[in-house]
């Protein structure tokens, strides 16, 4: 194995390590209250974990737009602006993670409002929400010392600051309930306590496997107007981009459920396969990132052509074999799923679309990092944008005709159309990446 390859490896296995850990903070928390005997526990963490998810979905940009900048300070050997860069993203999360704060009363009843839970769920799920906004300033921190961290070519703390995450979680959420009898209050107050454990964690580790940088660090020039402008220049750009994605992956659970409650049940499950597909990607999507920014910074383009290319042998290796895995193995997971015989058996009528995800959707996840490394964010909102008017026009298309088909048909052009426009976007840019 040469050494591009080990690099992209080193960076690639802890992230996707990290990522399969990042659904068992909402598993652990739905598995306690499963035990607790109402269906209302299990209903109120739902709505209550949705609302968070479609928050810090939205604010993920602060992950993003850190490891490239970060990346490309590192490749320019430029310490002081890593530095500065850290500091920046840190002090805007806590701004964000503030205002969160200061307007959680309207943030819940919006999200009460969209949802319209039941009297009791409601009533729950409010309780479970008051108490992890609090959890918000160390989430937004997370995602900003996270970016850093593989700015610096670094993933494995956040490995290992995940995993952390999830033992606390589980440790202090048992304990809360069932030894406390907290019930939904308790699963709530374990997971904050696992969100500022694994914080502290990071910042810890900072101080401690980055002390040499502690002589880099000065506030002159962490606030400059340029240094700012050009950050939320690119943040703007990645936040546009994650509204529109929010906006179809909310409208494709909306749609299903219009059908009825066993075609949502359907695309529920079929789209784990797309998650868990995900999951992995999103591992050579950071390598891409990272190395990227790294040797777009020291303005290495023969460095970054070589990056690409082996990221894109990676990713059409994985796209084949998850292919596979889903053909051969597609009833052993479905069961696993769950043991609804009419689930199943109408999962095999859609099934053909699980099968198609790993090759229309691999380009997207290894460009998405490759242009976060670049911080060509730009390209990634236009090619994004066009996706989802891909998504809407194809399903309002061909809603009457195919039904559950179109909209799977739409989603999977979705994916599809943003790998291709990021491919004509790069091919117009070899030259070099720009902002």
């Amino acid at each position: 194995m040469d050494n591009r390859n080990r690099q992209i490896l080193n960076i690639a296995l802890p992230a996707i390590v990290s990522n399969i850990t990042v659904p068992l903070l909402g598993l652990v928390d739905v598995t306690i209250v499963g035990h607790l005997g109402a269906a209302s526990y299990i209903g109120a963490i739902a709505v209550g974990g949705m609302t968070f998810n479609v928050i810090y979905w939205i604010f993920g940009f602060l992950r993003m737009g850190t490891s490239g900048l970060t990346g490309q300070a590192l490749g320019r050997r430029d310490l002081t602006e890593t530095v500065r860069m850290l500091t920046r993203s840190l002090g805007i999360a806590m701004a964000v993670a503030l205002a969160l704060i200061v307007l959680q009363v309207p943030l819940r009843e919006a999200s009460m409002l969209v949802m319209q839970p039941p009297a009791e769920v409601r009533r729950l799920a409010s309780i479970y929400f008051n108490i992890l906004i609090w959890g918000a300033p160390a989430m937004l921190g997370l995602f900003s010392l996270s970016g850093w961290y593989i700015g610096m070519q670094n993933s494995r703390v956040p490995m290992l600051i995940a995993i952390t995450q999830n033992i606390i979680n589980i440790g202090a959420s048992t304990l809360l309930v069932f030894g406390l009898g907290l019930k939904v209050e308790g699963v709530a107050l374990g997971t904050l306590i696992a969100q500022w454990g694994g914080f502290i964690m990071a910042l810890l580790l900072c101080f401690v496997n980055y002390r040499r940088l502690r002589r880099y660090f000065s506030w002159q020039g962490v606030w400059r107007r340029d240094a700012m402008a050009h950050f939320f220049k690119v943040n703007r750009d990645i936040f546009l981009r994650t509204l529109c994605m929010v906006a179809v992956m909310l409208f494709f659970t909306s749609a299903g459920s219009w059908q009825g409650e066993v075609v949502l049940a359907v695309n529920t499950l079929l789209m784990q396969f797309y998650m868990l597909f995900s999951y992995v990607m999103d591992g050579f999507a950071y390598a891409g990132e990272a190395l990227s920014g790294k040797f777009y910074g020291a303005r290495n383009q023969e460095a970054l052509g070589s990056t690409v290319r082996r990221l894109f042998w990676w990713g059409a290796g994985m796209a084949v074999g998850f292919t596979l895995v889903y053909g051969i193995g597609g009833d052993a997971f479905l069961s696993l799923l769950t043991d609804e015989p009419s689930v199943v058996a109408a999962s095999h009528e859609y099934y053909y679309w699980a099968l198609a995800i790993p090759v229309a959707g691999m380009a997207a996840f290894v460009w998405d990092g490759v242009f976060i490394g670049c911080t060509m964010t730009r390209g990634m909102l236009q090619s994004m944008f066009l996706a989802a008017v891909t998504f809407f026009v194809l399903y309002y298309s061909l809603r009457f005709t195919m039904a559950n088909h179109g909209l799977w048909l739409a989603f999977i052009a979705f994916v599809a159309v943003r790998g291709l426009a990021q491919t004509v976007i790069w091919r117009r840019r070899r030259t070099g990446c720009t902002a």
